[in-house]
């Protein structure tokens, strides 16, 4: 169960970044936007809470962040068109595989 709380943590992770740029964008709905952002923080931290009850702190903040990182990176590229080059793909891909090892290895 710790896993899953881990990765629902990290979507929520994906959030508060998004908000804020959202916020940033919208003069009619920065308020709501901001809050949103507030929400997701608190949602990501109470699941990373959660996770961290069975799966080692280092390694849970360090998915945790990871998920956060990728997906942002992702979404900035879909939705606010931030540059894209190979450099950046591989780095985001590095930190994948470093997600995925984390995952794999014994805890």
């Amino acid at each position: 169960m710790g896993w899953i709380y881990l990765l629902l943590a990290g979507i929520c992770e994906i959030g508060w970044p998004f908000g804020l740029k959202m916020a940033q964008l919208s003069e009619l709905n920065r308020l709501g936007w901001i809050l949103s952002a507030v929400l997701a923080m608190a949602v990501s931290g109470v699941l990373l809470y959660l996770a961290q009850k069975t799966i080692p702190m280092g390694t849970a903040y360090a998915v945790w962040t990871g998920i956060g990182a990728v997906g942002a990176f992702i979404l900035g590229i879909l939705y606010f068109k931030d540059p894209v080059g190979m450099l950046r793909i591989v780095s985001v891909m590095l930190i994948v595989l470093g997600l995925i090892g984390l995952k794999l290895a014994p805890t």
